[in-house]
């Protein structure tokens, strides 16, 4: 399985690290794949608290993409608000769902996946600064941790990434593995989650 982690301009760093910590983890016990990807292509990006990092790689045709977020609330500049006013990013995603075996986000990702139009009608979380929007795009909201419908998987607040991503470890690999990782990672899981009845 490939996982792509979507960057850009204004994101919110432990959406991005904390996500990526893990998976990293588990590509080295598992046969999970990962990049950090930019939208058009590789990037270099400055998040929202100024740490410059490099995405290598292009989104491509991954299995899976995840989605962070950042600088929603606050309309900034640069993050998920001024992607979802470009337009181009939600198109691309919108464009690429269908192909994918799950699409995920964290924190204000899941605005993006909502201008997707990925949300109606579906258990989702976001940040809880941002619940209210979120229904305003028909989503079903659950205020849970993480919430898992499948093939769209959402996490609250920056943190709630982490456990996002030993969910998904433990869906698609194991529970050890998962629970290795966490502890390699001296983290306590928050098993906050809402699995949907598909499941």
């Amino acid at each position: 399985m490939r996982i792509e982690i979507l960057v850009f301009d204004g994101v919110d760093e432990m959406d991005v690290m904390g996500p990526f910590e893990v998976w990293s983890s588990a590509s080295r016990r598992t046969e999970l794949e990962l990049a950090l990807v930019g939208l058009d292509g590789p990037v270099e990006v400055e998040g929202m608290n100024g740490l410059r990092f490099k995405a290598p790689e292009g989104l491509g045709t991954p299995d899976a993409l995840f989605v962070p977020g950042g600088g929603w609330m606050n309309r900034a500049e640069r993050g998920a608000w001024a992607e979802a006013r470009r337009g181009v990013m939600p198109g691309k995603i919108a464009e690429l769902a269908p192909s994918l075996a799950w699409i995920g986000s964290v924190c204000t990702g899941a605005m993006l996946l909502a201008e997707a139009g990925l949300v109606k009608g579906r258990p989702t979380t976001t940040n809880r600064n941002a619940w209210a929007e979120l229904e305003a795009f028909g989503a079903d909201l659950k205020k849970n941790r993480v919430v898992d419908d499948g093939t769209l998987v959402t996490a609250g607040g920056i943190t709630a990434g982490i456990d996002l991503a030993l969910h998904i470890v433990e869906r698609e690999f194991s529970a050890e593995t998962a629970d290795r990782i966490a502890a390699s990672m001296e983290y306590t899981r928050d098993r906050d989650l809402y699995l949907s009845a598909a499941e």
